[in-house]
């Protein structure tokens, strides 16, 4: 009786172990998670933010140089030599001011001579003229001169007057000449250069002289030149104000407006020259000193302005990540100018996308974001 109660209560005990382990993996199974494929990538708090359009203003800064706004150089029109000498460097001249006086004996006297031919020719001209007066009034009375003798006298009379002519236009181009042996200023400006002295003898470059007499410059009014690059020659429009400043006044900025572009490129440097107006009463700025100019890119045209953080710029291609309904797209852009943070952007954009403010390429195309 008790052997058969001892075996009864071992089966009961193992009965209720069976349970129990059943029961410990039955909730061991109910309390494991369910493991799930994820969704998609995660914004990692990158933030999206609306594509609004807007006009971005860069400016650019590049070297430019101050140039007078006329320069000449003077040089002896005959060969002469050196008289006199009325200004040095530095001075201040008007036009037509006398700078220097030249002489050329020969010239003188082939003026001279010129004017002896004239005086010959004139007085052979008036002979002529007046013995032609007369044969007409002769050949009035019928039979007393020929028609061939009035034709040779209208023929020399008229040869006569040619050769008159031809020595007055002698004399007056040897008296021009003499006239260039006065040394004017074309135009008021100032003396840069005085390469001769009293008696130097001087004459057209290469014939006494390879450098000219005086170098004349208008300095109270200069062109600042600057070679402006292709890629931002559309940005650029006559009247837009420039602000330079010069290394010898490093606190000052000064202004001026594009008055002059080029409207082409130099096939070299692929770059449009650009010239600004400076009035320069005061003489303070000088011909060729260098400047840092800095030009405002005004867009003419709005376009998509984000914040450089939205661009991912990687080896195969420039995109930004726009969400649309939880799918992230990429779209390709085409960068403009940048300034403050931020960057002109063109592409497959329309006002009111939304794009992340943080992109990165790991954010992968067409993915879905998790919740």
């Amino acid at each position: 009786m008790n052997t058969h109660y001892n075996k009864i209560q071992v089966l009961n005990s193992v009965a209720l172990c069976l349970l129990l382990v059943a029961g410990l993996n039955r909730c061991t199974s109910q309390g494991k998670p369910e493991e799930k494929r994820p969704k998609g990538d995660s914004l990692n708090g990158a933030g999206l933010i609306t594509v609004e359009r807007g006009i971005l203003t860069p400016s650019l800064t590049m070297p430019g140089e101050l140039i007078s706004f006329q320069q000449v150089d003077l040089y002896a029109r005959e060969p002469s030599f050196v008289k006199n000498i009325q200004v040095d460097v530095g001075s201040e001249v008007t036009t037509g001011q006398l700078l220097a006086t030249l002489e050329a004996p020969e010239i003188t006297s082939r003026l001279n001579g010129a004017e002896s031919r004239w005086k010959s020719w004139e007085a052979i001209y008036t002979a002529s003229k007046a013995s032609y007066a007369r044969i007409i009034e002769t050949s009035k009375t019928p039979g007393t001169i020929s028609l061939n003798d009035i034709d040779q006298a209208l023929a020399k009379m008229n040869s006569d007057q040619a050769q008159l002519e031809s020595a007055k236009a002698a004399y007056k181009e040897i008296s021009n000449t003499i006239d260039y042996l006065s040394i004017r200023a074309p135009f008021s400006g100032v003396i840069s250069a005085r390469n001769v002295n009293p008696g130097a003898y001087v004459g057209p470059t290469g014939k006494g002289s390879d450098q000219p007499l005086f170098t004349l410059q208008e300095q109270k009014h200069l062109r600042l030149v600057v070679s402006v690059p292709e890629a931002y020659s559309a940005y650029l429009k006559h009247g837009d104000q420039v602000t330079f400043r010069i290394k010898a006044f490093p606190n000052e900025f000064f202004k001026a407006r594009i008055t002059r572009m080029a409207g082409a490129l130099d096939i070299r440097l692929r770059s449009q020259r650009v010239e600004m107006d400076v009035i320069n009463n005061d003489r303070k700025l000088l011909p060729g000193m260098v400047a840092q100019v800095t030009l405002s890119l005004i867009n003419r045209d709005s376009a998509f302005i984000v914040p450089k953080s939205a661009i991912v710029n990687s080896p195969e291609r420039v995109f930004v990540i726009r969400i649309v309904s939880g799918k992230v797209e990429w779209v390709d852009i085409q960068m403009g100018h940048s300034a403050n943070g931020k960057t002109e952007i063109f592409g497959n954009l329309k006002r009111g996308d939304r794009i992340v403010r943080t992109a990165t390429d790991e954010i992968r195309n067409g993915s879905l974001l998790k919740n």
